[in-house]
């Protein structure tokens, strides 16, 4: 692919030919145990699978965090798994007001939720917003992260990149100006939000949740967060990562070309392992499940192996 290092192709075509299937994924919904965890007032749900070294799993926009339940499934026989609704979803509180809503207030909930549980430090995870909690979680308190795992979100820095260099980006980005608009959230449904959903049980809980949340909050993440035109580059001083990281990217993704993948390795201070996914989108970790849980539960027992005593 145009200007891409590193590709993981042929394991990544074996994992899609079975990718995802239900019947062979065992349900969590009903084995998973229920909390909150508040942050300076603000009650964040989660929901916990599972003991051993803590794994905190972020979800994006739209969803809640059922999206994890793959990756619970397969990562609760080793690890305590413990994945959050953010502020504004699903059984989370939903304040008032896009400044409730600014990317220092996200990486708090995680870190709130992290110190709730009684730990010290997580494998952190996250997809779409909630991977770019994740990375601004790394960045902020990097002794709380031993791993980052990223699902179709690239390093900021890449993401601002190609925001202001390439034009089909740009074009792309379109929606996140349309949700920027005033009322742009009367548009949405909770019946809408969930078409994505195949599995009709599944969707009736995504419905569910949906209803739930509140749609002014969710857009307020891109109103609090996502820059105006004309986009810049990220000129500011590189703080770079320094827990190992693992990052997937379904190659189908419009909203997040994958472009933005590249010199992600300049921002890094340890190793790095990039799986792409043809044929995949933006829900990696859905859309190729099995595949994705399998290969980040490898990749963690190859972490933990290389991790010195008493970490």
């Amino acid at each position: 692919m145009k200007r891409l290092r590193a590709a993981v192709w042929a394991t990544a075509w074996l994992g899609l030919a079975s990718a995802g299937r239900p019947s062979e994924i065992e349900d969590v919904w009903d084995r998973v145990e229920h909390g909150y965890a508040v942050n300076d007032g603000v009650k964040i749900h989660y929901a916990t699978l599972g003991e051993g070294p803590l794994v905190l799993m972020i979800h994006g926009f739209p969803d809640f965090w059922y999206s994890w339940r793959h990756q619970m499934a397969t990562l609760a026989t080793g690890y305590k798994v413990v994945a959050i609704d953010q502020r504004g979803y699903n059984l989370s509180d939903k304040p008032k007001g896009q400044e409730h809503y600014d990317m220092r207030l996200l990486v708090e909930d995680a870190r709130a939720v992290i110190a709730h549980l009684g730990r010290e430090r997580a494998v952190v995870v996250g997809h779409d917003w909630g991977g770019r909690v994740a990375w601004g979680l790394a960045m902020t308190y990097p002794a709380m992260v031993d791993a980052l795992i990223i699902c179709n979100l690239p390093h900021p820095r890449g993401v601002a990149r190609e925001r202001a260099h390439d034009n089909q980006q740009k074009i792309n980005t379109a929606y996140a100006r349309r949700f920027q608009e005033e009322g742009a959230h009367l548009s949405l449904t909770a019946e809408g939000l969930a078409r994505r959903i195949r599995d009709p049980q599944i969707r009736a809980r995504y419905v569910e949740a949906f209803q739930r949340s509140d749609f002014e909050a969710m857009l307020h993440y891109y109103k609090q967060n996502y820059p105006k035109p004309p986009y810049l580059e990220d000129t500011s001083p590189v703080v770079k990562v320094e827990p190992p990281v693992l990052i997937f990217h379904g190659l189908e993704d419009t909203a997040l070309m994958h472009g933005a993948l590249n010199h992600t390795w300049e921002w890094l201070e340890r190793d790095m392992t990039l799986v792409t996914l043809p044929g995949v989108g933006h829900w990696v970790h859905e859309d190729a499940a099995e595949f994705v849980s399998g290969m980040m539960a490898a990749w963690l027992n190859l972490q933990a192996a290389r991790r010195p005593e008493g970490r």
